[in-house]
């Protein structure tokens, strides 16, 4: 019945793996990991990564004709535990149409980080949504002004959805522009939202009009040319960029960037593949010219917004440190909360 030597075995609550490998379902990860939870984990990942606690993440990609594939990877040690993580994501934006399928698919494989052996199998898709919300507003904690109450969201999807949870989580969100160039979309988008109640939201067409109403914006495309430039901002916007996570896509102009306050992710992984790559490549800006990454920031080790007129942009390319800090939550609670199967995959 098992194939491959996969033999399903129960799970007693122990984390060590003698007892197999967890696998987790999108709908596991979903039902495990609340974005409070996930907000609280990523800030402290990014925090302990500002103070040199934790090694540096690293990230591989390939590109396909429709597409691309990434692997990302990261550790974190948690009172006697050490964790790696190792996410493999493919994204392919054209599948929803093309295939009914997500554009973003892939798994999280959770490793003891002393001794090598396998934890957990998890899908990667709800994981990726979340960390990447809570990240942002993690940045919005520190470079968005207090009281922000108007949103635009660019790229109407499920990311665009997570986005504006994760925000309203930590600011006092009340309307929301949709923006997408798929207008039906926007229109479902803006409907879903308004008639949950807590936020009002309407779709447009006009991005520059709402822009000069809004106090944050986050693009969260795939495009590929930039749609916002330096004047289409008001004094004191918080702009997170999302949609850039390899060296095609961008969505800011680059001279946005260099008259704003930019705040990394990773430095270098967003002078490779992210919003300040393009600005690196144009020559409009040098790495010096980055304020700082998140990291440091929450460390306290950094100011970030210092005033209310300044414009603040995170650059978000997505790093394992997300992952494996919503995966170790994920994990540890799965272990809590027991009956879920393990399966040996060496035995």
């Amino acid at each position: 019945m098992y194939e491959n030597n996969l033999h399903p075995k129960t799970m007693t609550g122990a984390p060590a793996n003698r007892d197999g490998v967890l696998l987790l379902r999108r709908s596991d990860v979903a039902e495990l990991l609340s974005m409070n939870e996930c907000i609280h984990a990523v800030e402290e990942a990014f925090r302990r990564y500002g103070r040199d606690e934790l090694p540096a993440p690293g990230v591989l990609g390939m590109h396909c004709e429709n597409g691309g594939f990434h692997i990302k990877t990261a550790m974190l040690s948690e009172n006697d535990m050490v964790y790696f993580a190792a996410k493999t994501n493919a994204n392919f934006p054209g599948s929803p149409k093309r295939f009914s399928l997500p554009s973003i698919q892939g798994v999280v494989l959770l490793f003891d980080g002393k001794n090598g052996s396998s934890l957990a199998i998890m899908d990667s898709i709800e994981i990726t949504i979340q960390r990447t919300g809570a990240a942002t507003a993690v940045a919005a904690r520190y470079l968005a002004r207090p009281e922000s109450g108007v949103v635009t969201i660019c790229g109407c999807g499920t990311q665009g959805e997570m986005q504006l949870r994760a925000l309203s989580t930590v600011l006092p969100i009340e309307r929301c522009f949709a923006f997408d160039i798929d207008t039906e979309r926007a229109c479902r988008f803006a409907s879903c939202i308004t008639a949950e109640g807590a936020i009002q939201a309407e779709a447009t067409c006009d991005l520059r009009k709402v822009l000069a109403e809004s106090d944050v914006c986050v693009t969260c495309t795939p495009s590929h040319e930039p749609f916002i430039a330096a004047g289409d901002v008001r004094p004191g916007t918080f702009i997170a960029a999302v949609g850039a996570d390899n060296p095609e896509k961008q969505e800011l102009d680059p001279w946005l960037l260099k008259r704003s306050k930019v705040v990394v992710d990773v430095l270098e992984q967003c002078a490779t593949i992210g919003e300040l790559h393009h600005a690196l490549e144009d020559g409009i800006m040098t790495r010096a010219d980055v304020h700082a990454e998140l990291g440091t920031i929450v460390a306290g080790a950094v100011p970030g917004r210092e005033s209310a007129e300044e414009v603040t942009i995170f650059d978000s390319t997505g790093t394992a440190l997300q992952d494996v800090a919503a995966a170790v939550v994920i994990y540890q609670k799965a272990l809590r909360n027991g009956g879920i199967q393990r399966w040996g995959l060496s035995s």
